[in-house]
């Protein structure tokens, strides 16, 4: 009878585990109007990218806006962001980003890389 009370609690327990990062619990967000780099953007680059691309390394900086716009225009920084975990050349290395941060930059893109 032990055995089963002790296997019950042992799938139980398994049962009420998730795997779920900080991330995927965050409410996604939602841009009203254009994005611009101040309000949208910067800050996703900064939690995301600056910690390997900080301006004066040896990776493309991503420090400032006209570092990361001149990115957006002349590297494959928008379909490095958009690979899969595991896929080779993914950004950043870490681990993908949640979709909505990847929708925002992309979006900047689309509206004309605004700066404020």
């Amino acid at each position: 009878m032990k055995k089963y009370i002790y296997l019950s609690g042992i799938l139980l327990s398994l049962y009420g585990c998730e795997s779920n990062t900080y991330e995927s619990l965050e409410e996604p967000t939602v841009i009203v109007g254009k994005v611009n780099y101040t309000t949208n953007v910067k800050s996703i680059i900064d939690a995301n990218c600056v910690g390997c691309h900080a301006s004066g390394g040896s990776l493309v900086p991503l420090g400032t806006y006209s570092e990361v716009k001149d990115a957006m225009q002349n590297t494959d920084l928008l379909d490095r962001i958009q690979r899969q975990n595991g896929a080779p050349g993914q950004m950043p290395r870490a681990g993908r980003m949640a979709q909505d941060r990847i929708n925002a930059i992309l979006q900047w893109n689309t509206d004309g890389l605004l700066e404020n």
